[in-house]
C-alpha cells in the first residue's frame, strides 16, 4: 500500500483484523508460556536456538539478532534460562571467548509442550490468517 495513495476503509479494516489476529496469538502465546512456568521471552529463546538453521546451538550475538534485543539483554536472559536449567553454556573449541548455548533436556521437554500447545492453537487460526493474508494479497496488487 504506497504512501501516496490514500488508504481506504476496507484496507483499514483488513489490516486492523490481522493486527487483531496477530495480538489475539501473541496473548495466547504468553499465557502457554506462564503455564509452563516460562516468560514469553525465554520460551522465544528455546524456539531461537532449537530452531536455528542447520544447528542445535547457537551464540550469544546469533541469538541476540534472532531475538532482536542488544547483547548484554541476550546475556542477561541467558543466564536466567541456565540458572532455570533450560539451557547449557559450552565455550568454543576455537575460540574460548565465543560460547555456545544449547538446550538442557529440560529446555527441550518445555519448548516441546509449548510447540505442541501453539501448534494446535495455529492449526485453528490458520484458515483466518490464510483468508486475511490473500485478502492483503488482493488490496496489494490492485495497488499496482
Amino acid at each position: 500500500m504506497s504512501r501516496s495513495t490514500a488508504i481506504t476503509k476496507i484496507e483499514y479494516e483488513v489490516l486492523a483484523e490481522f493486527r487483531y489476529t496477530l495480538r489475539r496469538f501473541l496473548h495466547f502465546s504468553k499465557n502457554a508460556a506462564e503455564e509452563v512456568g516460562v516468560t514469553p521471552q525465554q520460551h522465544q529463546a528455546l524456539l531461537a536456538i532449537m530452531g536455528f538453521p542447520d544447528r542445535e546451538k547457537i551464540t550469544i550475538g546469533e541469538l541476540a539478532e534472532r531475538l532482536q534485543i542488544r547483547h548484554h539483554s541476550a546475556v542477561g536472559l541467558v543466564n536466567r534460562l541456565e540458572t532455570e536449567n533450560l539451557i547449557d553454556r559450552t565455550p568454543a573449541l576455537n575460540d574460548r571467548r565465543q560460547v555456545f548455548i544449547s538446550l538442557t533436556g529440560h529446555g527441550l521437554s518445555v519448548l516441546e509442550q509449548l510447540s505442541n500447545t501453539h501448534r494446535e492453537e495455529l492449526r485453528l487460526l490458520a484458515p483466518q490468517l490464510r483468508l486475511l493474508l490473500e485478502r492483503i494479497i488482493k488490496l496489494l496488487e490492485s495497488r499496482n
